[in-house]
């Protein structure tokens, strides 16, 4: 996909009205992923300044990705990537692309698949760069170390240049020296797939076996003819478990739930579905909560991520951003930390949601607002909101691990986002493809991406929009 294949029409003016003069910020953005893509974008629609740090030497972010496996297999060990060789993608084309840049297979694509691989993602990542003159913003193999006050409304960005060396110099990491820039605004988009967390069972420090994190996964080889116990079946959990089982001699995965019939859920021979694990044991044994025990050569922790930002934790005001069991708060709306609004904000904390769409969203808010064209609430009112929704969610018995976790208050959140904005109405039809999509990942997790039954008329009318912006 390049320019060749889109059209000025509609790309450049969607859903907006001419803006009157307003005051331009220079804007430290923090990752190139889709997150901080997507920001900068939104922020040059709203004459601001912005300057992209990103640490790996191109744009994509998670979607880069990375075949070297980290040192520290339950650990992030200085590895990017989190990808595995074989994703693809959970959700289909037609909910995956930002709302004016659509992801459909064109004579340049790599995997024109409804739902495709990792590649074609990057692919698509780097048109949208391109398409956008984003480049010329970006510092690649830039990685921001702190971000402090400078001043009553600005920051300072220290940030340190890391690349790695050609051959004849070793192939070693070459750091440069330590530089500052100060910036009117900070828009926090470093992701949330970085830092590993792993489950916590009893006796696992003296069971002799094999451990890893689905963040240092990339093929199955070297699981050929063992026994593999898996932690969790979400995403990750159900692709590396199937994945895997095409080479063990068993796979057996510890799930939250476990459906009653287990050996009928899956279609793999050598898959089993188990509830959690109770505990490890000397001899090998992992122990399941049913009583079930299984001896295994290797565990491998499909639990999800950290939220982490380093590069503020060494700053005075690092507690008014804090991380408590993976709740990142306070925030507004999962966006502004109401002390520090408008000047910091977090684009693509939200999970179980369509991402690319809330990424957009979000970053149009938070360019509006640097802008003064949005108005936000006073910082004791954003404070008496996110205090609010703390509240609902104990009352309901969520942990705060799920504060983020938008889950069926998706559309809520995403049409909250649209009126603040000032966007049109965005269409029907992306609603109906995503929940029947999710529908499909929980009733046929073997065959979804390959196998669908999406009403005809709506996937032309998702078709005929989306030809709109080509």
């Amino acid at each position: 996909m390049d320019k060749a294949s889109h059209a000025t029409a509609r790309t450049g003016d969607f859903a907006r009205s001419p803006l009157p003069p307003m005051p331009s910020r220079r804007v430290a953005v923090i990752g190139a992923g889709p997150a901080g893509l997507v920001a900068a974008r939104e922020l040059l629609r709203e004459g601001h300044s912005p300057v992209v740090f990103e640490r790996a030497a191109g744009v994509g972010g998670t979607w880069l990705y990375d075949g070297e496996a980290s040192a520290e297999p339950l650990g992030a060990g200085g590895v990017h990537g989190s990808l595995y060789a074989s994703l693809r993608t959970n959700l289909p084309r037609e909910c995956m692309g930002f709302l004016d840049f659509p992801f459909v297979a064109d004579e340049d694509s790599v995997d024109p698949r409804r739902f495709p691989g990792h590649q074609e993602v990057l692919r698509y990542l780097q048109a949208f760069a391109r398409w956008f003159d984003l480049h010329g913003l970006i510092r690649l193999e830039t990685e921001v170390v702190s971000v402090r006050r400078s001043g009553d409304a600005s920051w300072n960005v220290s940030y340190c240049r890391r690349k790695l060396a050609g051959a004849d110099a070793g192939g070693e990491l070459q750091e440069e020296e330590e530089q500052s820039e100060v910036f009117d605004a900070v828009v926090v988009c470093n992701g949330h797939f970085a830092e590993p967390r792993v489950a916590e069972n009893a006796g696992i420090d003296g069971w002799p076996g094999k451990q890893l994190h689905s963040h240092s996964y990339r093929v199955p080889d070297q699981f050929h003819g063992q026994v593999v116990a898996i932690i969790g079946y979400n995403p990750s959990g159900m692709d590396i478990s199937r994945d895997i089982a095409g080479v063990a001699k068993e796979v057996h995965v510890a799930i939250r739930a476990a459906p009653a019939g287990m050996q009928s859920t899956t279609a793999h021979a050598n898959l089993w579905l188990h509830p959690m694990i109770d505990r490890a044991e000397e001899d090998g044994s992992v122990v399941f909560q049913d009583g079930g025990r299984v001896k295994a050569d290797a565990i491998v922790h499909c639990t999800g991520y950290k939220y982490s930002f380093p590069f503020l934790e060494d700053d005075e005001e690092a507690g008014v951003v804090a991380v408590d069991d993976n709740r990142v708060g306070p925030l507004y709306k999962h966006v502004f930390p109401p002390r520090l609004a408008p000047r910091v904000s977090f684009i693509g904390l939200p999970f179980k949601a369509i991402p690319f769409l809330v990424f957009q969203l979000q970053s149009s808010w938070v360019a509006g607002v640097l802008s003064g064209r949005i108005e936000l609430p006073s910082p004791k009112e954003m404070m008496q909101d996110v205090a609010a929704f703390y509240t609902d969610m104990e009352a309901c018995g969520r942990p705060k691990r799920f504060t983020h976790d938008l889950g069926a208050s998706m559309f809520e959140y995403k049409d909250w986002l649209v009126e603040r904005c000032g966007l049109e109405r965005i269409e029907e039809w992306r609603k109906a493809i995503y929940v029947a999509a999710r529908g499909r990942v929980r009733d046929r997790p073997e065959s979804y991406r390959d196998e669908w039954d999406d009403d005809a008329q709506l996937l032309e009318q998702a078709h005929r929009d989306l030809a709109t912006y080509l």
